[in-house]
């Protein structure tokens, strides 16, 4: 193996570029515990053979490993950091490795595709998206405003209304979504509702809807909260089985407070959560259920919601169950428990 790494570093074309990280990278995902000098060694081999390959060989490793992990937080950077946004994207959507820092300054930098890319990560901060609400076309808005990950701040909510409150799209997505906002963004979204549904086609104002409408959308918002601690609550108490809650939000496409239930019983965060179930990988959301004790069609149930949120293709579904009945519980519980602990040290 040294003779053919040996090999391949002395070819300095795009091709043996290529072939040497791929080789290097196997060598340095295979050590479950690389020590320091391991990374920067790997960090520098990578970035210099990167600086030296084609796009498209560029590409497909960025794709091959957007999610890893154990990917050095210079090499994420750099693939996330592209001027192609085609070799950025996959890692700019589910790097677990880019920090808020990171996500920021690409978003203040870079082109309308690399900030569309950002905008479908699973979870969003605040400092992240008042930056994509503020440069972001108009696909950029309409994503993230459909983000149920995405947390805005009081004034980037300000923003994203001005630049995006007369599309169509954009207030769709808010009305959505509007239970899982805070009650002060909520009633923003019902303002904006009321002074859409004022105007004519011809553009003269009629009779503006009645103020209850606000009302009751913060009453409903309420009631889900409500709805969701009395779910735990009979969780806790044994009144109902984690089939039960689960089957229920899931039909309801409730993404946000499923996450919640499988945080609170599995005690790791809720974007980390809610990260496992919109990710377009099914393996961390089996995990996590399959850990809780989820039957198998209680998770067809969440194989359907993601489905729809993430224009899946139901065809898989199948085999999908078939893949979580197979999976041991107790591999699940551990990973879970890994999890738990890394959570905490973080």
């Amino acid at each position: 193996m040294l003779d053919e790494l040996a090999r391949l570093s002395a070819d300095a074309t795009s091709e043996g570029r290529r072939r040497l990280l791929n080789a290097v990278t196997d060598l340095f995902l295979h050590d479950s515990e690389p020590s320091d000098e391991a990374q920067d060694h790997f960090s520098d081999i990578a970035t210099r053979s990167l600086e030296k390959m084609e796009t498209p060989d560029r590409k497909d490793y960025a794709d091959r490993v957007a999610a890893e992990p154990a990917l050095p937080r210079k090499v994420a950077t750099t693939l996330a950091s592209d001027p192609d946004a085609e070799v950025a994207k996959l890692v700019l959507k589910l790097s677990p490795v880019l920090t808020d820092a990171d996500l920021a300054a690409i978003a203040v930098t870079h082109s309308q595709q690399h900030l569309l890319a950002i905008a479908e990560r699973a979870t969003l901060s605040e400092n992240v998206t008042d930056i994509l609400v503020d440069r972001g076309d108009k696909q950029v808005l309409r994503t993230v405003s459909g983000n149920e990950g995405a947390a805005f701040s009081d004034q980037g909510f300000d923003r994203l209304v001005q630049r995006g409150g007369n599309d169509a799209a954009v207030r769709r997505n808010l009305d959505d979504r509007r239970e899982s906002l805070p009650v002060s963004q909520a009633r923003r979204v019902m303002q904006i509702a009321a002074q859409a549904a004022s105007r004519t086609e011809h553009g003269h104002t009629v009779e503006l809807i009645s103020g209850e409408a606000p009302k009751r959308v913060v009453r409903e918002a309420r009631e889900r909260r409500l709805e969701l601690k009395l779910l735990i609550a009979d969780l806790k108490d044994g009144r109902r089985t984690i089939d039960d809650v689960v089957a229920i939000l899931a039909r309801d496409d409730r993404a946000f407070d499923l996450a919640q239930i499988i945080s609170t019983f599995s005690e790791i965060p809720n974007a980390q959560a809610l990260r496992a179930l919109l990710q377009p990988e099914a393996s961390g959301i089996a995990v996590a259920c399959r850990a809780l004790g989820v039957g198998p069609e209680a998770f067809r149930k969440v194989l359907d919601l993601r489905a729809k949120r993430l224009n899946l293709p139901e065809g898989k579904i199948d085999a999908e169950v078939a893949n979580y009945q197979a999976l041991p519980a107790e591999m699940s519980e551990r990973a879970m428990r890994f999890l738990k602990v890394r959570a905490k040290v973080g």
